[in-house]
């Protein structure tokens, strides 16, 4: 593992975004490793944006991470890891979910989603850039709740963490009750 490494981990509420900063803060604390954290959840209980900076190192004071600074953003929804890209630092990494979380107003008509259109900035903006297929992994899986879960076998896969799969299946087995352990364990290691 790098001296530091900084983390955004952004989506919508219910995506289990804070869970999975939850998995990555336990893992690196099991090995010694110093970890910051600040969380963001804005109207999560609505859909509404949520955020957290995970910082990992020794040296590091602040959990906050500054423009430009990530080494990492996992993004469980494409609108929302477009928003946090000035974040990221030159050469860092990406790892985005494909499936979007309708706002409001598209799924009413007001106005539209064009998925695809984010995806396409994304790779035009993202020297390195891991789209994991959000869709095929909850059909998969059986289940949209181990998205989390998935993405984060991508970041492990990445190299931009600094954890292994080992290190997260032992947080899982701290963190979630006994009869989640298969489900999630089928999540970290599922490739797509």
């Amino acid at each position: 593992m790098a001296d530091e490494i900084s983390i955004v981990m952004c989506g919508v509420g219910g995506q289990g975004t804070i869970l999975a900063s939850r998995l990555i803060a336990s893992a690196a604390m099991k090995k010694g490793i110093h970890v910051r954290s600040a969380e963001t959840i804005g109207m999560a209980q609505r859909g509404g944006s949520v955020f957290t900076h995970l910082r990992l190192g020794s040296a590091i004071a602040s959990p906050r991470i500054g423009r430009g600074k990530a080494d990492l953003i996992i993004g469980f929804e494409p609108a929302e890891a477009v928003r946090m890209l000035p974040y990221l630092r030159q050469g860092g990494h990406v790892v985005v979910s494909s499936r979007p979380i309708m706002p409001v107003s598209a799924s009413i008509g007001a106005s539209s989603y064009p998925v695809e259109e984010i995806l396409q900035y994304l790779q035009d903006h993202v020297e390195h850039l891991t789209v994991v297929d959000g869709a095929r992994a909850e059909q998969e899986l059986g289940t949209a709740k181990c998205l989390n879960v998935v993405l984060l076998g991508a970041a492990v896969r990445s190299g931009a963490i600094g954890l292994s799969q080992a290190d997260i299946v032992g947080a899982i087995h701290e963190r979630l009750p006994e009869k989640l352990h298969a489900l999630n364990e089928r999540a970290l290691y599922l490739e797509g």
